[in-house]
């Protein structure tokens, strides 16, 4: 019996050290820094481990998710059970997350030695990881939203680490307020959700969706809609992405937790209830809708940012915005994938952050030879096309019954085509070898692609719906504005050096450097001071200066 239970038992201790640690030493943690770092490093590596093991009792033998206390609620609130949920989904989840709180435990070791604060910020970041780790793995919505809550607060106190820094106190108050407004609306919907089925638990949800047929109550759409409203409160996207891109001015290993973990809670939540939205299309539509335009408007906003961090952040708040889409196409796997491959790389890219300016001495957009442009990005489109669907085909795909996931192969052979327009662009000896071994490259990235795919599909197995539920009822006109907006992307950026000239486009330059303004609103309605506002409004959003042809 125990040896059934073995991966829930981990998954249950595993967070209470990192939470211990940071209630037990309190607000003194500053006083005994050496001890609370070493602890929390401590902490850190039993997650870890806890997690490594978890996954591999799983993987040896059956497990079961385990109920270890249930309280009952009053007015058909269900209950509030301590109940562990193993399930791949969970414990993918849980081996990143605690692999990421132990990576930046350990470079906080060294980054914070003789900062006046070091002890309170292991404290806070033990508090952090902790609460995240015990979101993952209950299974119990009011633990969920308990949970949901504790991980926003503790993570506010690390993103205002720094006081003294008006900006970074401004950034955290927008999060803070977008935070709240989520906070309400997933109670809600959890409330609407326990009243009309009964279930307080993610799982007994999932059966009750799954035995349901046709449309679901107006309980449960309003539901399903104010769970897609928190999704994108909590996900950092435009227009609501002004705190992502402004709490860069928190310890660099505090953007590397948060862009590499935190940062997709939301994508967590939609995936956690993607039994729920597979029944409300309307969902979809508002999902890949509000992600394309992310995508859009920060990979936009991003060709414009000199800043390194201020970069990746666009990076963060375009791949999220890929992510919702990916949720709202029906493609879990596909997003669960995404998550793990982003979180590892963005937890680099900041970590590193500060050797790669080394990269950025040279201008941004290079001079390239303008002509022909056009015509050979389309050659490179077609041929990387021809490329996806010859894979697609080799593994089997339908393009009728998945054409979701033919879209975002189109994406992918976008992407391909932009390495094979730079090989195209090249002349003189080995242009052909450099084509050929690009032509190469796109067809090993493509395999990949599709053989992650159905890895990804085979390993959730049933814990996400299968990528087909949504396919056959998403609009075609849906899937061809998808791909036009990232063809017209691929375009834009071949065409910058031409376009830097105009000066429409030096308009378009510095409101997309601006972030097109829209932050200011979202910073005064968080109800910042007037002068507060005025002495940081230069340092926020910058006047561009374009230099003298």
């Amino acid at each position: 019996m125990i040896a059934n239970i073995a991966s829930s038992l981990l998954m249950l201790v595993a967070p209470w050290p990192l939470l211990l640690v940071g209630f037990l030493v309190g607000f003194r943690a500053d006083h005994h820094a050496r001890w609370v770092k070493s602890l929390s490093n401590g902490a850190n590596w039993f997650a870890l481990l806890c997690s490594i093991a978890a996954t591999a009792m799983y993987v040896a033998i059956i497990q079961h998710s385990q109920t270890y206390l249930s309280i009952h609620l009053p007015w058909e609130l269900g209950s509030f059970a301590i109940r562990i949920l193993v399930n791949p989904l969970t414990l993918v989840m849980f081996v990143l997350v605690s692999f990421m709180g132990m990576i930046v435990s350990r470079y906080s070791a060294s980054y914070m030695v003789g900062d006046a604060h070091e002890g309170r910020f292991h404290r806070w970041l033990s508090l952090t990881v902790g609460a995240f780790l015990v979101l993952i793995v209950t299974d119990n919505i009011w633990g969920f939203w308990i949970s949901f809550i504790a991980a926003s607060l503790f993570l506010h106190q690390l993103l205002i680490f720094y006081r003294e820094r008006p900006l970074a106190v401004i950034a955290a108050r927008k999060k803070y307020l977008f935070s709240r407004i989520a906070d309400v609306s997933l109670f809600t919907a959890f409330l609407l959700i326990a009243r009309t089925t009964g279930r307080a638990e993610f799982s007994g949800i999932a059966q009750w969706m799954h035995a349901w047929h046709g449309s679901l109550p107006a309980s449960l759409q309003i539901a399903t809609g104010l769970i897609v409203l928190c999704a994108i409160l909590k996900s950092g996207i435009f227009p609501l992405h002004g705190w992502l891109i402004q709490v860069m001015e928190a310890p660099t290993q505090v953007s590397a937790l948060l862009h590499a973990g935190l940062i997709y809670t939301g994508a967590f939540l939609l995936l956690r209830v993607s039994p729920m939205i597979t029944h409300v299309s309307w969902a979809w539509t508002v999902l890949i809708l509000a992600g394309l335009l992310s995508v859009t408007v920060a990979s936009l906003m991003m060709m414009t940012e000199t800043n390194i961090k201020e970069s990746l952040a666009y990076s963060t708040s375009a791949q999220l915005g890929f992510m919702l889409m990916e949720c709202g196409l029906g493609l879990y796997s596909i997003a669960v994938l995404h998550i793990v491959a982003h979180s590892v790389y963005k937890a680099h890219a900041f970590l590193s952050s500060g050797s790669v300016v080394d990269n950025f001495r040279g201008p941004m957009i290079q001079k390239l030879n303008t002509k022909q442009t056009l015509g050979r990005a389309e050659l490179a489109i077609l041929i990387s096309g021809l490329v996806t669907f010859g894979v697609a085909m080799a593994f089997g795909i339908d393009l009728q019954k998945q054409p979701t996931l033919l879209t975002i192969g189109a994406i992918v052979a976008i992407a391909m085509g932009q390495l094979l327009l730079q090989a195209l662009n090249r002349s003189g000896v080995g242009a052909g070898t450099l084509l050929s071994r690009v032509a190469l490259l796109s067809i090993i990235v493509c395999s990949a692609y599709f053989g992650l795919h159905d890895l990804s599909t085979y390993l959730l197995g049933t814990s996400i719906p299968s990528d087909t539920v949504q396919a056959d009822h998403i609009p075609i006109w849906l899937l061809a504005l998808i791909v036009v907006a990232f063809l017209s992307l691929l375009h834009i950026q071949q065409l910058l050096p031409r376009l830097q000239k105009s000066p429409f486009w030096q308009a378009v330059y510095v409101n997309l450097y601006n972030g097109l303004y829209v932050d200011l609103v979202f910073s005064q309605m968080a109800f910042l001071h007037a002068s507060k506002i005025g002495k940081t409004l230069d340092a926020a959003n910058p006047q561009v200066q374009f230099p003298e042809e």
